[in-house]
């Protein structure tokens, strides 16, 4: 991907694969990456996740932003949804 752009920060890798199913169903293309957000967090423990950014092109941010609102507001209709005609 080109410029890239974080579009969210999660707790782990499964939470992150959620977001990137959301975003890929209306065709964004994303990836995500172990985030330093919380860096020392865990100092001494074993950490096998960890927190996650997850990432869009940068054309794509404002797309992905709303696609997330709607998500978190419980109104997401991804582009394969039947109907309601």
């Amino acid at each position: 991907m080109e410029d890239l752009a974080r579009v969210r920060i999660v707790p782990n890798e499964v939470a992150a694969d959620v977001v990137c199913t959301f975003l890929r169903a209306e065709g964004i293309r994303c990836a995500h990456r172990v985030s330093n957000i919380g860096a020392g967090s865990w100092d001494g423990v074993p950490n096998v996740g960890g927190a996650r950014e997850v990432l869009v092109a940068r054309p794509d941010l404002e797309a992905a932003l709303a696609i997330l609102a709607a998500v978190d507001e419980g109104d997401f209709v991804g582009e394969s949804a039947p109907s309601s005609d």
